[in-house]
């Protein structure tokens, strides 16, 4: 099973643990909430934690593959888009989790988009809640 198919069983189980190999120590994740990026793999992983408890739903619901540019380096890059839905505190959010891979096939950049703005404010809530609950803001 390739990268995007396996994180997409994680999420789907709620398995942290299964996300671990799937990005590389220096990912980079770019949030709609946060103008700066979760940087490094610890960053990440206890970001999804959070993710995992706050989200009341998540599916996915297709994917989408192709190649993007990286915003580090400006190259093009294996990329895979997993659209999504879910509930984030009574509020129906949808958005697209962009997996850029590097060559080994591991999660170098990942980005998350969401609607609409509602949403967005209420995933960002739950979200610092969550990050200062697990001590990691």
């Amino acid at each position: 099973m390739e990268t995007a198919e396996r994180f997409r069983a994680a999420v789907e189980k709620r398995d942290l643990s299964a996300m671990e190999d799937l990005f590389t120590e220096d990912v980079r994740l770019y949030s709609p909430v946060k103008f700066t990026p979760f940087e490094g793999k610890a960053a990440v992983l206890g970001l999804f934690g959070v993710l995992l408890r706050t989200f009341e739903d998540l599916r996915y619901l297709g994917r989408l593959d192709g190649a993007a540019e990286t915003s580090a380096d400006g190259a093009q890059a294996p990329s895979v888009i997993l659209p999504f839905r879910g509930t984030v505190n009574g509020k129906q959010i949808h958005g697209i989790d962009l997996l850029q891979l590097d060559g080994a096939g591991r999660v170098k950049e990942f980005t998350v988009m969401v609607r609409p703005q509602s949403a967005v404010h209420a995933l960002g809530e739950a979200v610092l809640a969550g990050l200062v609950e697990d001590g990691l803001a």
